[in-house]
């Protein structure tokens, strides 16, 4: 299954482009075995006709006919830079995890393994998340009655993987025909670029937190705004009722006033919760990217002392 998602990206991924797919599998005592899996072919927006529920239907058809595991456990997405803490992957994780409990989402950064380790991390959204999605109210109110935040909007489960012997003999040959002649090479420091990329896209993180607190501040202001007006509304009605009554008339008929005055409608703040979960996620790789150089470095270092 590895070896699929890593060979589905480096045919269809390109730069930023991101590659998805379906995961097969099936639920053995407490853990989910992920034993197969397919890519969602690349279509434009030319193909109109295209479905690709119905696709998935006859892929699994297809897998069940010739006896390979064809129940349905999850899906795949690649990452760039670790840019995977969207609305549409929330919104895709509940529409799988409503249907399927025990579904997960597999995100492959293709960036960090061209460093020289395997990244690959599974995710579900946590029990807490599922219950305001489901209610679809993402209002400053419930999301703080149901004690949200971005720390735990998603749960990471372990991965565990398992090469049969056949694979193992392949890995074997594969690393005596690497490309990189001098292994030195893997010291390299020069991961400027991966940093720099990753602080831009933190930057840009950090101006749409910004615009949304903005937002959210322009919402509260409005809110004190109403209130005083309906303050004052209130206190007219008062002394025109105290005017009438030493008339000798009837006061006047009493008033909804949140129907002359509406409240205005808060922003969503789910936004809010996916922006802060990728500001984290920048900060965490930049953090490995200082880590893994101090490493090389060191590595570097103690290898020039033993050649000496």
């Amino acid at each position: 299954v590895v070896l699929k998602i890593i060979k589905h990206y480096q045919e269809e991924g390109q730069g930023n482009e991101v590659v998805q797919g379906v995961l097969l599998g099936l639920v053995v005592d407490d853990r989910l075995e992920i034993t197969n899996c397919f890519p969602f072919p690349q279509h434009t927006e030319d193909d109109a006709d295209f479905d690709e529920v119905q696709y998935q239907m006859e892929m699994m058809r297809s897998l069940r006919h010739v006896n390979i595991d064809h129940l349905h456990v999850g899906w795949y997405q690649s990452t760039y830079y670790g840019s995977f803490v969207t609305r549409a992957l929330l919104d895709s994780q509940f529409s799988y995890q409503h249907a399927i409990e025990e579904s997960v989402v597999l995100i492959y950064d293709p960036i960090k393994t061209a460093q020289g380790s395997l990244s690959l991390k599974a995710y579900r959204l946590t029990p807490k998340l599922m219950e305001v999605c489901k209610e679809k109210d993402f209002s400053p109110e419930a999301l703080k009655k149901a004690s949200i935040a971005y720390e735990n909007m998603f749960e990471e489960v372990p991965i565990v993987i398992k090469n049969s012997y056949l694979i193992n003999v392949m890995l074997w040959e594969l690393e005596k025909k690497s490309a990189v002649a001098d292994r030195h090479e893997l010291l390299s420091l020069a991961s400027s670029n991966h940093l720099g990329k990753s602080l831009q896209l933190l930057m840009d993180r950090v101006d749409e937190m910004s615009q949304d607190i903005v937002k959210y501040n322009t919402y509260l202001r409005n809110v004190s705004k109403q209130q005083q007006q309906k303050h004052q509304y209130q206190q007219r009605r008062q002394q025109e009722n105290i005017q009438r009554q030493s008339r000798g008339e009837a006061p006047l008929p009493e008033e909804d006033i949140n129907k002359l005055f509406k409240p205005p409608q808060p922003p969503p703040r789910m936004e809010s919760l996916l922006i802060a979960g990728q500001i984290n996620t920048y900060c965490q790789n930049i953090k490995e990217f200082n880590a893994q150089n101090l490493g090389k470095l060191f590595m570097a270092q103690a290898l020039q002392d033993y050649n000496n």
